[in-house]
């Protein structure tokens, strides 16, 4: 095991010196009893007022991934989860519990209308510790940002043999005509600003784990004291003849085009001509645009001659800690194989975003040798002609699927079970309870089938506690030299 990296000085993004403030009457007490929200509007914004243990607080209300109103979310105990794609925050503090989000809530004396980044550290002169992140992905990412926020001191190296920044991969699928400088995570400044090196344009050739070197595409070598492999998977091309035409397009990279969509459902292309489709039914389908979405293969040649164990498929192994079979080399995000808490610690591949994430947060924390499980349960999305589909958990090896609305009325609730339990959900316009069995998951409590079948509310996931006494609540709002970037808000109790 390699010493602790050193630690550097906090950089505090909270800083604030207040004068000017509006105080107002937002609700009585008897309008939120314990375990509820709601939103509230102070000054002509909107802020997220919550009571928890008794305790009440005022954060961002706009989930910090795509702007989801949090008041339309799920709370339990001290986070709230997004309605929209399962992103959680701490009630209290505004911190990021569980992505796809990346930043923090506003909150407390802090209260802003914008996002808030968690305070993270910087570079410490003199320390040579140095982790290389290769690949530019969301664990990429999440592991470097995890590591200074835990105020690591040492050197981050991110590589990417793509041209851009890391950037939101999840929109390339769901929205047309995407620049690429409206998807990018985070801008070159918040690089520099923490000390966050991103070479871009550079492509690991090998790995040698003894020596703990990483040799690169234009010559280079760069030596490590701690490795995260996050290279991700790449497009699977058709194996027929014409593939190699010039307007066949792989949806894998920040390219855009708009099409006109129609399905043909279990059917095999046969060979590809320069305007149509041939599909081995025989029937010819005229295009002018190919995107060709038939799965992905690890990016993981370059680990073929390392000690780093692969499976079959050359996907990684890893732990519930994302270490591999080497010491100080992990892996995360599309290319690891890891045993997923919630299928009962069963090994297996989520090439999802928010999973890579969390992925990337748990090799960040367990390089500082504080001990941390996987412990993320999935939550996906996907948009089909215009309609958002949830999902979260593992539904593999269902058995069972209870059925809440109606399909017809394009609202309904899907539960999937096995072994008398539910095991995954997937919803469309019944918001927020996907997010509700993805909190009751997360904390291990089961969803038994007859709760499946008989349970009309999922208000029974949490209990409300009620208290008798009357109780104002105001919400003060700061606005010395109100700018977006500098609004504050405080709560304040008063007895009556």
């Amino acid at each position: 095991m390699s010493t602790k990296p050193s630690r550097g000085e906090l950089t505090d993004s909270d800083s604030e010196n207040p004068s000017e403030e509006l105080t107002e009457v937002v609700c009585l007490e008897s309008d939120l009893q314990d375990g509820q929200m709601m939103e509230v509007e102070v000054g002509h914004h909107g802020v997220l007022l919550t009571r928890s243990g008794g305790k009440y607080s005022a954060i961002g209300n706009q989930c910090t991934h795509y702007g989801a109103p949090l008041s339309k979310g799920f709370i339990s105990g001290n986070r709230v989860r997004c309605p929209w794609h399962g992103s959680c925050f701490n009630v209290h503090t505004g911190d990021l519990e569980e992505y796809p989000g990346i930043d923090c809530l506003p909150c407390h004396k802090t209260l802003r209308q914008e996002k808030r980044i968690k305070r993270m550290g910087t570079a410490v002169p003199g320390v040579t510790h140095t982790v290389l992140l290769l690949g530019g992905g969301a664990a990429s990412l999440s592991c470097a940002e995890t590591l200074r926020q835990e105020n690591f001191g040492g050197r981050i190296i991110m590589v990417t043999r793509e041209d851009l920044l890391p950037y939101d991969k999840t929109r390339l699928s769901k929205v047309m005509n995407v620049e690429s400088d409206s998807i990018l995570m985070r801008r070159m400044e918040f690089f520099h600003q923490y000390d966050i090196e991103v070479w871009l344009r550079k492509e690991a050739l090998s790995v040698d784990t003894d020596k703990k070197t990483v040799t690169f595409d234009d010559g280079s070598v760069q030596s490590y004291d701690q490795l995260l492999i996050s290279t991700g998977c790449r497009a699977k091309g058709l194996d027929v003849p014409g593939m190699n035409l010039g307007n066949i397009k792989m949806l894998e990279t920040n390219e855009k085009k708009n099409t006109n969509t129609e399905f043909f459902l279990s059917h095999s292309v046969l060979f590809l001509k320069v305007k149509e489709v041939v599909l081995k039914s025989g029937k010819v389908i005229p295009a002018e645009v190919l995107i060709v979405g038939i799965g992905t293969m690890p990016n993981s040649e370059y680990l073929k001659d390392s000690k780093i164990q692969m499976t079959s498929k050359n996907f990684v192994k890893v732990d519930k800690y994302m270490h591999t079979n080497v010491p100080d080399v992990f892996c995360g995000g599309d290319l690891a194989m890891f045993p997923l808490a919630i299928a009962k610690n069963r090994m297996i591949n989520i090439g999802h975003w928010q999973m890579a994430q969390a992925q990337g947060r748990i090799v960040a924390l367990n390089m500082l040798n504080k001990t941390t499980e996987l412990n993320s349960v999935p939550f996906y999305w996907t948009v089909l002609v215009g309609k958002t589909i949830r999902y979260t958990g593992y539904g593999e090896g269902y058995t069972e699927l209870v059925i809440k609305g109606q399909f017809e009325d394009r609202k309904f609730l899907a539960l999937y079970i096995k072994d008398e339990e539910v095991i995954a959900a997937a919803g469309l316009n019944f918001d927020p309870a996907v997010s509700a069995v993805a909190e009751r998951l997360a904390t291990g409590k089961v969803i038994t089938k007859d709760e499946a079948q008989y349970v009309k509310s999922f208000s029974l996931f949490y209990t409300l506690f009620l208290y008798s006494h009357l109780l104002i609540i105001l919400v003060k709002l700061n606005l010395n030299n109100m700018t977006p970037e500098r609004q504050c808000r405080e709560i304040y109790f008063c007895e009556k």
